[in-house]
């Protein structure tokens, strides 16, 4: 079984045992989360697609950790203008471990 659910702009395709890494959410290491922004359930052949949610289903997870991505450099240049600049950032993620998918 699996489900495609969306959090933090953006939508995952999940199964449960996956681990993932989402968008920073503020809940504590450890903690169960219920994600209800759940667009669409699958089961082998059958798939059901919610318009824009699919009534009642959940996905339960457990936060495994927080952490920080790996830095993405940002470089602009213009030629012959003299101008260079660097810049880097660092993305905060929330790592979950799909524990169950109920729809």
């Amino acid at each position: 079984m699996y489900a495609v659910i969306k959090t933090g702009g953006k939508q995952y395709k999940v199964a449960a045992g996956q681990k993932l890494k989402i968008e920073q959410i503020p809940a504590d290491i450890g903690s169960e989360i219920t994600i209800d922004q759940v667009l669409a359930v699958g089961a082998g052949d059958t798939l059901k697609v919610g318009a824009p949610l699919v009534a009642g289903a959940t996905v339960v997870a457990t936060v495994v950790a927080h952490g920080r991505h790996d830095k993405v450099t940002i470089f602009k240049m213009r030629r012959r203008k003299h101008y260079q600049k660097h810049q880097g950032h660092r993305q905060n993620y929330t790592e979950l471990h799909i524990v169950s998918i109920n729809g």
